[in-house]
Parts: C-alpha cells; sequence; structure tokens
C-alpha cells in the first residue's frame, strides 16, 4: 500500500512516502507562512521522486496536532481533500510516533473518516468590534 503522511503542525513541514511500513522518502521544509504555498509541489515532486503519481497514493496518514491553528488546518485539508478525492483511507495520530503509530493502525482498521484536528487547547476567539 503506498501511504502519503503529512505533518504541518510548526514552521519545519515533513512528508513522506512509504511502501507499506518501509519508508520510500522523506523530506523536511522550512514551510513556515508558505505551506499553503509550497505543500502540493512538495508531494508532487517526492510521488515524481519515485516514480509514482497522485492516483497511486492508496492511503493518508496526518500528525494531527496539538501545533498551530493554521499549520494543522493547511496540512489536514490537504490531507482530508486527497483522501476524499481518491476515495482512500486517512488516518489521524499524534506523538513522537505518529508514522509509524498512523501506518499500524491504516494497514489495520482503514478509516474514511475525516479527520479532525487537535489544538492543545480551548478554541479562543474574538468577538467582533462593531
Amino acid at each position: 500500500m503506498l501511504i502519503l503522511t503529512i505533518r504541518t503542525d510548526k514552521p519545519e513541514a515533513e512528508i513522506g512516502l512509504f511502501d507499506d511500513a518501509q519508508e520510500i522518502k522523506y523530506e523536511k521544509w522550512e514551510a513556515h507562512r508558505k505551506l499553503a504555498e509550497t505543500i502540493h509541489q512538495k508531494i508532487k515532486d517526492i510521488l515524481d521522486s519515485a516514480g509514482k503519481d497522485w492516483a497511486d497514493i492508496e492511503g493518508v496518514v496526518v500528525f494531527k496536532g496539538p501545533g498551530s491553528f493554521t499549520g494543522l488546518r493547511i496540512g489536514l485539508a490537504v490531507g482530508n481533500a486527497l483522501a476524499s478525492s481518491l476515495n482512500t483511507p486517512i488516518i489521524g495520530t499524534t506523538g513522537h510516533d505518529w508514522v509509524q503509530k498512523g501506518i499500524r493502525i491504516l494497514l489495520t482498521k482503514p478509516s474514511r473518516a475525516v479527520v479532525i484536528p487537535e489544538y492543545g487547547g480551548a478554541v479562543h476567539t474574538t468577538l467582533p468590534k462593531k
């Protein structure tokens, strides 16, 4: 199973490509405020380097938090959109072993449920100023 992993909770974003639990390629880059502009090209580049295409993705694992509100929102939107458009399962995990945990779950209990971010605290919104 070709699995794409995505982590976008901090300024340094990470994506990986795995054949089941075997790493094919893993990349980190300073995405910071350019995450939305760079993530799709980075995924395309990692797929191209492995001789794969978007349609070859058979599962997605995303880091769901805690972390940056905007970073998690972008990463999970990309992961959920890919999984939905490819009709493939998606798993959201946390912790230092998020990749291995996510792949293990994906290979044993795949889920097509949307992954919701865990920001690590209560949502804080401000009231409109008149």
